[in-house]
């Protein structure tokens, strides 16, 4: 009888906990093959001089990527690490294990699903099938109570919709043990270096002491410490979303651990983490019901097109001590609280004008947690064009400023 090989092409699910692909190639096939590829175009920079991949992120994930690759090698297994297109390797991988069938996990901003359908024309040639998968949204495609097309716009009505007719799914036991191929050949992540990073960009890392290391044990314990009753800083969230957005944990993963902790006590600080999670949800669904609508220019937005170049320098001599101050922090360490994102993004676009798809690109390069739909979905709304009109930016930076107490603190 021939064996069922079944190779995991990993992206942004790097994870033993909660991962139905990992969890279903394992019950399904009598060998598992799981695979992860730094895209070099993940690591270009574009004609405007913004990197895709800045160096914090980068090193973030090379910090995920190696951790993964070190709980597959505990379990049994272990994570196959190129530094290719997928679709110019996958075949010959497929060839070379005797694979039967490849999962993934369905994306939906277009760069990424074009790199699927890629890498889905390759496999075809070699008459191997390409299961998608979709998980990566807190509700489940599945499980909404309308079809996709007929989401409302409004994000209030979605959350209304979502919370009374549909329910988070339980989430799924971790991986304890994989099967593998008995002679997978030996792989290792490429440098920072390798990826294309100066040596002189990669010694800054020295001087940064940035609390957020990749991996899922990382998020396991970075979850337990946020959560606490005695925890009550403003970095929450966003010390969270970085290990959604690559993967680390699952948001229902997330969603039940907060559920957990949850009391009337706390119900204010855990009700704000939970509509982050809807926002996400939301930007996701309106990117699949509107094709990329996030990353289009506004015929209505006449707004400037900046360079990195000239956008940094705006920023680091803003006269603003608070906003240098903040944009150092987004360089240094790829993370800020949203309310700090808001005062810079609204900054951005009130004092030099500049267009929604400029600032998005400034935060891709440098934000840990960048998600194509989040980021975009979130500037778009900042630049008043976003797909849930009430909930466009309507305060001006200033005002921003003054209603948060961090920043406040920051100005003394």
């Amino acid at each position: 009888m021939t064996k069922k090989v079944i190779l995991v092409w990993f992206r942004n699910d790097l994870r033993i906990h909660d991962n139905e692909i990992l969890h279903e190639a394992v019950q399904k096939g009598d060998i598992v093959i799981p695979v992860y590829f730094f895209d070099p175009r993940y690591f270009k920079i574009n004609k405007a001089g913004f990197q895709k991949t800045g160096i914090t992120r980068a090193k973030f994930l090379l910090e995920a990527v190696n951790s993964f690759k070190s709980t597959l090698q505990e379990i049994g297994a272990d994570l196959l690490v190129f530094h290719e297109k997928p679709e110019d390797i996958i075949g010959t991988l497929c060839a070379k294990y005797e694979v039967t069938e490849v999962y993934h996990h369905r994306e939906v901003a277009q760069r990424e699903t074009s790199i699927s359908e890629r890498v889905e024309e390759t496999l075809w040639k070699e008459k191997i099938n390409l299961k998608h998968f979709i998980g990566h949204t807190l509700y489940h495609k599945e499980d909404l109570p309308i079809p996709i097309r007929d989401i409302p716009d409004s994000f209030n009505a979605f959350k209304k919709k979502v919370e009374k007719e549909s329910f988070v799914r339980p989430v799924l036991p971790p991986v304890s043990h994989i099967t593998t191929h008995p002679h997978l050949e030996l792989t290792r992540a490429p440098t920072l270096e390798e990826l294309g990073f100066s040596t002189e960009i990669i010694a800054t890392l020295d001087d940064i002491t940035n609390p957020i290391k990749g991996g899922e044990e990382q998020a396991l314990k970075m979850i337990e410490m946020t959560l606490s009753v005695d925890y009550n800083e403003e970095n929450d969230y966003n010390l969270i979303s970085p290990y959604i957005a690559n993967g680390a944990i699952s948001p229902a993963f997330y969603y039940h651990k907060i559920k957990e902790h949850y009391t009337p006590s706390n119900r204010k600080k855990y009700d704000r983490l939970l509509m982050r999670l809807l926002w996400r949800d939301y930007f996701r669904f309106m990117l699949k019901k509107y094709a990329n609508i996030f990353f289009k220019p506004n015929d209505l937005d006449k707004r400037t097109w900046a360079s990195k170049e000239d956008l940094c320098t705006f920023m680091t001599n803003s006269k603003q001590p608070v906003i240098e101050k903040l944009f150092r922090e987004l360089q240094n360490t790829g993370n800020l609280p949203y309310e700090h994102r808001d005062i810079l993004g609204a900054y951005m676009l009130q004092e030099w004008n500049v267009n929604h798809i400029t600032g998005a690109r400034l935060f891709e390069e440098y934000l840990l947690d960048y998600a194509p739909a989040t980021t975009y979905g979130y500037w778009l709304h900042f630049a008043g064009f976003g797909t849930s009109p009430k909930d466009n930016l309507k305060a001006s930076w200033e005002e921003l400023l003054k209603k948060n107490y961090q920043a406040k603190t920051l100005v003394k």
